[in-house]
């Protein structure tokens, strides 16, 4: 019949029936473009790893990746490589636009509360047994219990905590905050700048750093971080060329914090990757004892899972695609992956890896499957030939970002009931003694106990769910060690 189309619509290929594309209302341009934009907008973690682990000394005073001195083109390879890797699993698998990465906050607290317990390889064991613990409790659906087990605001709060603990290492690092030199005359443990007062070029290439950050943020321009990192980096590399600042010192108060900035040799390398497969699985329980590694592990796996659940959930609601019950699609695939790049993390030596929050950046481009996960993967991987760039950038130029991400998880204060003593008083003690002890466990530690202890006063014991009062104990023991190994001596 004239007017009348007897064709039959065109069968989706092979890579829209994989990944769903056409049936999530999207396209492969769109997934391509929403893949690239998530990747530039949390590739700074190439450059922001490397000078969060790369010049914290073990027990035995060793850098992670070694002595060298390259070791921090090593640490950004192997990030770039973990991510690019564990990003295409999970858009393979879980057919979900979302990356992952180094979980900022969880490689702080390896750096700045493991590493000095233990070797190095003895840490990356602790965060591939704590991905394996997690992988289990994903496994055997215990996940539930051990998510209901700790307050949602306590657990608020240690990512508030986390957020300002990251926020004071930047303003230490970049030499804005200064220890006081000689603290015997004196009840103030840190000042501004060497002498109460900023000095030096570098401090004033961070001032400009974290103006600019800021400034793009604010003006909502996606890859912010990254621009502010290679900018700052560009200007550092004329201040030092032009006044020749050196390194920082005893004799140099004013230099460069960590690296000395300059051109480098060659852009693109073949990578090394000096971190992959350094770790021991159980090495930290004999140099710290069964306790304490035990509370290291939790306290790694209460971080990392947590914010899991939550970056899911918000880049489902974003994508529209949470069902019914408020849960993604294939809630179990994307949390076997996760747990699997967590333990992916210490086994290459770069720290634990997490989903990360930036891919709501790949969503709001029209990303809604696994192929945007995908093209961020790949592009992760290329990244690997670019690691020696990492190696000129000083912290001055970087740390502006740890302020940034501080900032950001700082928000989440609002959603903290401060007029309920049960919870407010645990919530200040977590968050608190991150920054004012330089110890991510101190505050999760306190917190726990303080939140047990009010509700046992307050006459509610029976309200504290049986995995807290374990924890709690737990704790309490890691406080007390040293007066029990003393005692029991």
């Amino acid at each position: 019949m004239r007017g009348v189309s007897t064709s039959t619509p065109a069968r989706p290929h092979a890579l829209d029936r994989f990944f769903q594309i056409s049936a999530r209302g999207s396209t492969v341009g769109r997934e391509v473009r929403g893949g690239v934009v998530t990747f530039f907008t949390m590739a700074y973690i190439v450059a922001l790893n490397p000078l969060i682990l790369g010049f914290a000394e073990d027990v035995n005073g060793d850098l992670l990746g070694g002595n060298g001195g390259d070791n921090l083109a090593a640490i950004a390879a192997g990030t770039a490589l973990v991510a690019g890797v564990m990003t295409i699993l999970m858009g393979v698998v879980a057919n979900y636009p979302l990356a992952l990465a180094t979980g900022l906050g969880l490689n702080a607290f390896v750096a700045f509360s493991i590493a000095g317990q233990m070797t190095w390889a003895d840490a990356m064991g602790l965060v591939v047994i704590e991905g394996l613990v997690i992988l289990v409790l994903v496994l055997t659906g215990f996940r539930e219990a051990v998510f209901h087990a700790v307050p949602r605001e306590l657990k608020t709060a240690i990512s508030v905590g986390i957020g300002l603990f990251i926020a004071v290492i930047g303003f230490v690092d970049a030499g804005f905050v200064r220890r006081i030199p000689d603290a015997a005359n004196t009840t103030v443990p840190v000042q501004l700048g060497p002498t109460g007062q900023l000095a030096g070029w570098p401090v004033l290439v961070f001032v400009i750093g974290l103006v600019l950050i800021i400034t793009l943020w604010v003006r909502k321009v996606r890859g912010a971080i990254l621009i502010s990192i290679a900018a700052t980096t560009v200007l550092a590399i004329i201040v030092e060329a032009i006044a020749g600042i050196g390194a920082g010192g005893a004799k140099n108060p004013t230099g460069w914090a960590l690296n000395v900035p300059a051109l480098p040799d060659k852009i693109i390398d073949w990578p090394s990757f000096a971190t992959l497969g350094e770790f021991n699985l159980l090495g930290s329980f004999e140099n710290v004892g069964i306790v304490t590694a035990v509370l290291l592990i939790f306290t790694l796996m209460l971080a990392d899972f947590f914010d899991t659940m939550g970056t899911m959930t918000a880049i489902g609601a974003e994508a529209g695609l949470l069902r019914e019950d408020g849960t993604p699609p294939r809630t179990r695939s994307i949390l076997v992956v996760d747990s699997l790049a967590a333990a992916a993390g210490g086994a290459g030596g770069i720290s634990s890896n997490t989903s990360y929050v930036e891919s709501a950046s790949g969503v709001g481009e029209g990303a809604r499957t696994g192929l945007a996960a995908v093209v961020t993967g790949v592009l992760f991987l290329l990244t690997t030939f670019l690691s020696p760039l990492v190696e000129i950038i000083p912290s001055e130029a970087a740390v502006p970002a740890l302020v940034l991400v501080g900032f950001l998880m700082m928000q989440q204060v609002k959603d903290i009931n401060w007029a309920d003593p049960d919870i407010a008083l645990p919530a200040f003690l977590t968050i608190a003694l991150m920054p004012f002890t330089y110890s991510i466990s101190v505050g999760i530690g306190a917190g726990f106990l303080a939140y047990v202890l009010i509700k046992v006063v307050r006459g509610r014991a029976r309200t504290v769910h049986p995995l807290m009062w374990l924890v709690a104990v737990m704790f309490a023991v890691y406080f007390a060690i040293h007066p029990i190994s003393s005692w029991l001596s």
